[in-house]
């Protein structure tokens, strides 16, 4: 009798010690989705210097992020080679959660189109969500005679290679985004790059050159001053911070779309639970109404979406952008 009891005590034991590690896969996928990620602060690499709309966006989020998480959430800006060098970062970062990507176009979708070499590979990100769209703006020096899109591209065309255009710099969105244009309008203009948006609005107010194509939260202020004037919006709809102005469709050029945007990502390889539950807390942030605020008041219309609908938003920013690039022959070392 005594026997039997010590054999059924045997087994008993054996069996309990092997339900551990049976049941180890089960519990470490249950850990990564409803466990305590994150348990300590989380870094957000902006891949531009601080005061631009990348960096104020991201830290509205961030702060969000650091309520819910319970953990700081450290916003590091890392400027350099058009973003190149943040998101560089970004990608050699573990795969664990801790070290995001908050970044503009260049480095998700335009870069490996405008460098001969990236140390790093864009399509390898994880993509979580695009936070906010911010449309560009056809803005004109005050005085140039044509206060529509369609009186601009028949000035054009009635002065061909006199109307200039400014730009933040060789390889640009607002470069790029003029290049659209002008090729769509079948017009020859001429760049004139400038070193950021900001010397570039200042010389359209100045009169010195004729048009900008580029983030209508800059240029907002100067046309409220009536230091510019708007002929129209490179966006699919009228913007909230400016509904007067008309749309792409309503220009006569329905595929004249240009915005600037700021999306979240994460380095290659972090496990899809964690990739959902910032999406999911990021996308929570986004509809507070004091985000809203701050975001408009920034230019910025509020997105958040899938981390599907983000990979194929970033598939069809690379198509549009590689095909200006090529059209332009634009190339960056």
């Amino acid at each position: 009798m005594v026997m039997k009891s010590l054999l059924r005590l045997v087994f008993w034991s054996l069996l309990l010690l092997s339900v551990p590690i049976v049941a180890l896969p089960a519990l470490v996928t249950h850990a990564w989705a409803d466990g305590p990620w994150p348990q300590k602060p989380v870094r957000i690499v902006v891949p531009f210097p601080g005061g631009g709309s990348a960096d104020a966006l991201c830290r509205i989020v961030g702060e969000k992020l650091s309520e819910t998480w319970k953990q700081p959430v450290i916003v590091d800006n890392r400027p350099g080679a058009g973003g190149n060098v943040g998101a560089e970062i970004v990608f050699h970062a573990p795969g664990d959660g801790y070290t995001l990507l908050c970044s503009p176009p260049g480095p998700l979708t335009i870069n490996q189109y405008l460098y001969k070499s990236l140390p790093y590979e864009a399509a390898k990100f994880a993509p979580i969500t695009v936070l906010a769209l911010v449309p560009n703006v056809l803005t004109a020096r005050k005085d140039l005679p044509a206060n529509t899109a369609q009186e601009l591209v028949a000035y054009a065309k009635a002065n061909p290679g006199k109307v200039t255009y400014a730009s933040q710099g060789n390889g640009s969105t607002s470069h790029l985004s003029a290049q659209m244009f002008a090729t769509m309008a079948g017009v020859e203009m001429v760049h004139v790059p400038y070193k950021g948006e900001g010397p570039a609005l200042v010389d359209i107010t100045a009169s010195r050159v004729d048009i900008f194509i580029g983030n209508i939260a800059a240029a907002l202020r100067f046309e409220k001053a009536k230091e510019v004037k708007f002929l129209g919006l490179a966006a699919r709809n009228r913007s909230p911070v400016a509904p007067n102005v008309p749309d792409a469709a309503e220009i006569g050029m329905p595929n004249l779309i240009a915005s600037a945007w700021f999306a979240l990502a994460a380095p290659p390889g972090t496990p899809d639970t964690i990739v959902q539950k910032v999406n999911a807390d990021a996308a929570a942030a986004l509809k507070l109404a004091d985000v809203r605020e701050k975001f408009l008041a920034q230019g910025a219309e509020p997105v958040g979406q899938s981390t599907a609908a983000t990979a194929a938003f970033f598939k069809e920013e690379e198509t549009r952008w590689s095909a200006v690039i090529k059209t332009a022959n634009v190339t960056l070392e």
